[in-house]
């Protein structure tokens, strides 16, 4: 090769062999469709090599491409993790904090944010609500508030406080439909966004024969369409508990499923004074609602 590539070449050919198009790749490269097109076109005619096959459906890479692919995939690793060291050497609690949380506890964390900047005023929190888990060593985001069994062990984390969870049913659903028995109900099942949660594993086993009023693809519409009195659900305690419209079936949590909170971290940021001073504040703040999240402070209605 005449004319050498320059690491945002490899970053636009790695956006495309990820995504097999380009409207994909300009999403996660926040530029243009045009402006991939342009790019791409640019990079292939300096050196001389097609590194992608267009098709209908989409781009495939060449050979030459997977190579290219390959390689850049590797040298993002080791940016990434310079990166993450780099950002380690850092001793003032100041900047931004990249926080990912799930839609149901973002209405927790959201709670303590103004405790958090009144104690810490030159951290700026940016909060990502995602139901899928952020790549921490991709720098995706830089802490992570999970409900989750057990955490990749690529991560660190402390474990903040058991998660209970409770069989739900309006007031009105359960006024009208006093039966025991959990299959004569109806029931408001969990579509495949869902599938791998605790909630959906444990409908498998106990629900296989019950009537399914509708399925949802997120907690809060589970919340949402258990409230309006379309059936019963199975919810976290820290969800169904601050819902008035809702009251348990039984007193006392289930003891299975059963999850956890964690606060996660990589190996590399914790050191990092912003990272580890909102890490200490978090730990606290979560903490403190220990008692919700383990179905013990269920609202007296």
């Amino acid at each position: 090769m005449q004319s050498a590539l320059d690491w945002n070449d490899l970053r636009l050919v790695l956006a495309i062999a990820r995504e097999e198009s380009l409207s994909g790749a300009a999403r996660r490269l926040g530029v243009t469709h045009s402006t991939v097109f342009r790019r791409l076109g640019a990079i292939e005619a300096a050196i001389g090599t097609r590194l992608f096959e267009r098709f209908r459906d989409g781009y495939s890479p060449t050979p030459a491409g997977e190579m290219a692919a390959i390689s850049a995939a590797r040298l993002e690793d080791e940016v990434l993790a310079l990166e993450r060291k780099l950002s380690g050497q850092d001793l003032r609690p100041s900047g931004v904090v990249r926080i990912t949380t799930t839609d149901t506890l973002g209405v927790v964390l959201m709670r303590h944010l103004p405790a958090m900047r009144a104690a810490h005023p030159e951290i700026q929190p940016e909060i990502v609500i995602s139901n899928t888990m952020a790549n921490l060593t991709r720098r995706e985001a830089e802490i992570a508030i999970r409900p989750t069994p057990a955490p990749s062990e690529l991560l660190i984390g402390r474990r903040i406080a058991e998660i209970a969870h409770a069989v739900y049913g309006s007031r009105s659903y359960l006024a009208r439909r006093d039966r025991k028995e959990l299959t004569a109900h109806d029931w408001i099942g969990l579509d495949d966004a869902l599938a791998g949660t605790v909630i959906a594993g444990w409908m498998r086993a106990n629900l296989h024969a019950a009537r399914i009023a509708c399925r949802v693809d997120a907690l809060p519409a589970l919340r949402d369409a258990a409230a309006a009195g379309l059936g019963l659900a199975l919810l976290p305690c820290y969800v169904g508990d601050l819902v008035p419209q809702l009251r348990r079936l039984t007193p006392k949590a289930l003891a299975e499923p059963r999850s956890a909170l964690w606060l996660l971290t990589h190996d590399d940021l914790k050191r990092t004074a912003r990272i580890r001073a909102t890490l200490d504040f978090l730990a606290r703040a979560l903490a403190s609602e220990r008692a919700l999240f383990e179905g013990k402070r269920a609202a007296a209605r």
